[in-house]
């Protein structure tokens, strides 16, 4: 088991290394989290408008299905309450 701060099931914006995404968590294991309705964020515009209402100005959405992220590369990640961005934008 391994032993983490995450949250199964909440939505979350992340950032990495090289760029952002906001997706569901559906599963965390040493190396890497699973994200599923997940969106690469090409530019999240303000980013306390962005984290408080979703309000991004450039969004690529991931088919349906899963995206695994690799844990090295989060520099932070923060749950959200706005609806996932599932459009292009």
């Amino acid at each position: 088991m391994t032993i983490h701060p995450y949250k199964i099931g909440e939505n979350y914006f992340i950032r990495t290394v090289t760029f952002h995404y906001t997706g569901k968590l559906t599963a965390v294991y040493a190396q890497e989290l699973v994200l599923e309705d997940a969106a690469w964020i090409a530019d999240d515009g303000r980013f306390a408008d962005s984290l408080d209402k979703g309000s991004f100005n450039e969004v690529e959405p991931y088919p349906v299905g899963q995206v695994i992220i690799g844990r090295g590369s989060v520099i932070d990640a923060t749950t959200v309450t706005f609806p996932l961005p599932r459009k292009q934008k």
